[in-house]
């Protein structure tokens, strides 16, 4: 009994847990009708146990329509798929929510690396220039016009100014992007960290092709959970089924059985009854033959005990 009811537990947490996984799935299909799609997933998950267990008590009665068998077992088998649909379209939706970061850091991240880029290629342009302007001074202090080189750079201070601010402001940008870039690495490594048993289950399937196919990995994975999701879910319930009818035809035959055992009782009594009458019409026809003169000075058990040896000398002499 004990099996029976948690058979029949399992079955309906089994159950509830896969139409929550599959309303939720088929809401996030048709989200423009989310209360109608809870309602209806709702009332065929039950309809879909109802009839599995109605389906399994008649099934070998004539007195349904085998057009009725035969629909209500398609309207199961199909009730089963749109429920492993459901779950799909959920588990799917989770792993997409889980990658989906993992996607967006790493255009992120490709962003920043090319604005660090742009701006060190501001600073290279600005060093090169300063180069150049120097090399131009180096030029007049070779030919020893100092002085003129000095002219030079002080009318060159200007653009120096222009030019160191630029390459401090470049370094400043650059600091701060490897800054968000780091912040970003950071999540990217702990998303890797959350999504790598995935990684491992793709490279035991895929083996070192496992980074180009760890999406048809995923996918089946959650086709081998949702093949033995809701299918265990209905055989949990018949098999359920199965032991309650089992408990009721034993406790049908021990009923048949104690019955059987009474009415042999009862037969034994009545032969019993039948015997003790037939005792009585010999006793009597023994005293009447008897006479009341030859027992009327003898005492009742002294009677009952030449009546009781008269009998059995009667019943051995037959």
């Amino acid at each position: 009994m004990f099996l029976t009811i948690l058979t029949f537990l399992s079955a309906i947490s089994i159950s509830i847990i896969a139409a929550g996984y599959s309303i939720i799935g088929l809401a996030t299909l048709f989200a423009g009708a989310v209360i109608p799609i809870i309602a209806m997933g709702t009332a065929l998950e039950i309809g879909k146990l109802v009839a599995a267990s109605w389906l399994y008590n008649n099934w070998r009665s004539s007195l349904v329509p085998k057009t009725l068998k035969l629909y209500l077992f398609s309207a199961i088998i199909v009730l089963i798929f749109i429920t492993s649909m459901g779950i799909f379209g959920f588990l799917s939706k989770a792993h997409l929510d889980q990658v989906k970061p993992q996607s967006g850091n790493a255009l992120n991240i490709q962003v920043l690396d090319k604005q660090i880029n742009q701006q060190q290629v501001i600073i290279d342009r600005a060093e090169k220039t300063l180069n150049s302007l120097d090399k131009a001074l180096d030029k007049y202090i070779d030919m020893e016009y100092v002085s003129r080189g000095l002219k030079e750079r002080e009318k060159q201070k200007t653009e120096r100014e222009q030019l160191n601010k630029s390459i401090s402001e470049a370094t400043a940008k650059i600091v701060e992007l490897n800054k968000t870039k780091s912040t970003i690495e950071l999540e990217q490594i702990k998303i890797e960290a959350e999504v790598g048993p995935l990684k491992y289950v793709a490279e035991l399937i895929y083996g070192d092709d496992a980074k180009s196919h760890f999406d048809e990995a995923v996918r089946i994975v959650i086709l081998i959970l949702i093949f033995v999701f809701d299918p265990l879910a209905v055989l949990l319930l018949i098999a359920a089924n199965i032991s309650l009818r089992q408990i009721r035809m034993k406790k049908s035959l021990t009923q048949v059985s104690k019955e059987e055992e009474l009415e042999k009782k009862l037969e034994r009594l009545q032969s019993r009854n039948e015997k003790l009458k037939e005792k009585e019409k010999d006793y009597k026809g023994f005293i009447e033959k008897l006479g009341a003169k030859e027992l009327s000075d003898l005492d009742p058990d002294e009677i009952k005990i030449k009546l009781d040896q008269v009998m059995d000398w009667n019943d051995k002499s037959k």
